[in-house]
């Protein structure tokens, strides 16, 4: 009777005698002396320096050209008529010369940049539908609503809905090279294949179509984006299968920036043709823009940024100096201990006096 008893007593919930669930396993605890502790931050802290120092040094070799477009060249009566007409069909086409004083080698990117963009606003961010950038048809007629107020117009559903498709950045680019005593040549750019792989093929999907069944069928009963200038299954004009929700440039721009200041991939040298198989060589050049972004609104700046990378990537100062003001302050801080240390003296003899 006892024994039963203590089965279902407060006994019954204490752990068995084991060494793993008594807590008797045996452990290190290391003893943290001045000899072990100020040796570890001097390392760290030229390590640190080190690879500060290797980083700075690769990105200083990554060469990097911003154009800023916002109001140059002949661009200027472009602002004008945005500034008073945001939502508009109209095309407003202008230029701007620019100089590129060495070569770029290699591979050669061509980013649009904006600057005081603030894409990583909570609710801007949650203003979209990711069901509905998937092809689900019912999400395709009845968007989320977190994409208020930018899920209807005029009771017609929006594709696709919400502020960050919304504000999606249109101006398209052509670039043209003007060699010394040689004709013009259009600098060629690969447009397609420039956004994530996981995006491409598992986050964003057209509705589903058949032979029978078109794209512009499969998006019936929805409008464009009141920013928009065209609908969403016409968005690219040389290629139907970069059309909807698949296309590249929709795709890149719903990927939210987390800085105000930021690039985006717009396309990538292609380096088959003419005088660009080495990659983009110095010169003067021209940039033809249909200008259709507003940035007066925001009092924001607009640029088109033309790099090269490394296995570092892009040209960005942000780790190396994360990495060089760390080491000072390891060192700092090691310094401050070795004082301590030498001021009290080994095992605090000098604490009594």
């Amino acid at each position: 009777m006892g024994k039963k008893q203590a089965e279902t007593g407060p006994l019954s919930r204490r752990p068995d005698n084991s060494a793993f669930k008594q807590q008797r396993l045996p452990a290190w605890s290391p003893s943290l002396t001045a000899q072990t502790v100020l040796p570890t931050f001097y390392i760290l802290s030229l390590v640190c320096l080190f690879l500060g120092i290797w980083l700075l040094i690769t990105v200083e070799n990554t060469y990097e050209l911003k154009v800023d477009y916002t109001d140059a060249g002949t661009c200027d009566r472009c602002v004008e008529m945005r500034k008073h007409v945001l939502h508009t069909r109209m095309t407003c086409t202008c230029s701007v010369s620019f100089y590129v004083p060495k070569t770029f080698l290699g591979d050669v990117f061509f980013y649009y940049g904006l600057r005081n963009f603030h894409q990583n606003l909570r609710r801007y961010m949650d203003s979209r539908d990711d069901a509905q950038m998937v092809g689900r048809k019912n999400n395709l007629k009845a968007p989320s609503s977190y994409c208020a107020p930018f899920d209807r117009a005029n009771g017609v559903p929006i594709a696709p809905c919400g502020a960050v498709a919304n504000s999606m950045f249109n101006d398209t680019f052509e670039v043209t090279y003007h060699p010394t005593n040689e004709p013009e040549v259009k600098v060629p750019l690969h447009r397609k294949g420039i956004s994530w792989y996981t995006d491409k093929n598992v986050k964003f999907r057209n509705p589903p179509t058949n032979n029978t069944f078109t794209l512009r069928q499969a998006f019936e009963g929805t409008i464009q984006p009141l920013y928009w200038q065209r609908p969403v299954y016409e968005l690219d004009d040389t290629d139907s299968n970069n059309n909807g929700f698949i296309n590249d440039d929709l795709i890149v721009w719903m990927r939210e920036a987390a800085f105000p200041n930021f690039k985006k991939l717009y396309g990538v040298l292609n380096r088959a043709q003419g005088p660009f198989t080495q990659g983009l060589p110095a010169g003067n050049y021209s940039v033809s823009i249909n200008y259709n972004f507003p940035v007066e609104p925001f009092r924001g700046q607009k640029e088109l940024v033309i790099s090269m990378v490394t296995w570092f990537g892009g040209q960005n100062y942000f780790l190396p100096i994360a990495y060089l003001v760390t080491s000072g302050l390891i060192l700092v801080a090691a310094i401050v201990l070795t004082t301590v240390y030498v001021k009290v003296g080994r095992k605090g003899k000098n604490m009594e006096e």
